[in-house]
């Protein structure tokens, strides 16, 4: 089942499957599946998730508590679980990231998996840079990447994208 919710960075749709949130993906989003592979529409669907995303944008969530299925690698899903612990309004490079998941060598492979994350916002994808600090790629676009850091750092005083 899906749903899809307005935000300050477009429409997002929101995926899931038994109870559990499987996807948050934004339009234009690389790496988004196919549109037919989510499910019909379910209007009110998500309750949980849409409230504490309405919070996150007014500024009064730093930190999601939701019930996530992260479908991926082992791999995959030790980078995203490891992207959960990145504090709200910081961010790490991806060799930073690589070497708290215990592979410093794999920052490349780190950044694979970051770019197939499948629950953007929620799992902060958007929180690793590069090795100098500079903005690198983003699966939502580096516009909303900008925006979300910039969001995070100066608190919910920020325009809409």
């Amino acid at each position: 089942m899906k749903t899809i919710v307005d935000s300050p960075v477009g429409q997002l749709t929101l995926v899931g499957e038994d109870g559990k949130l499987t996807g948050l993906y934004m339009d234009s989003q690389r790496h988004r599946p196919a549109e037919e592979t989510f499910g019909e529409v379910v209007e009110g669907a998500f309750g949980d998730v849409v409230e504490q995303l309405e919070a996150y944008f007014k500024g009064e969530l730093d930190v999601f508590d939701l019930e996530l299925s992260l479908r991926g690698t082992e791999f995959q899903r030790t980078v995203w679980a490891a992207l959960r612990e990145i504090p709200y309004g910081e961010t790490v490079s991806y060799g930073e990231l690589a070497e708290q998941i215990g592979k410093p060598s794999a920052s490349r492979a780190v950044g694979l998996a970051n770019g197939k994350n499948p629950i953007g916002i929620i799992v902060p994808c958007h929180r690793v840079v590069g090795a100098g600090g500079g903005l690198t790629g983003y699966g939502g676009g580096l516009d909303r990447k900008q925006y979300l850091l910039a969001f995070e750092a100066q608190g919910a005083t920020m325009p809409l994208l």
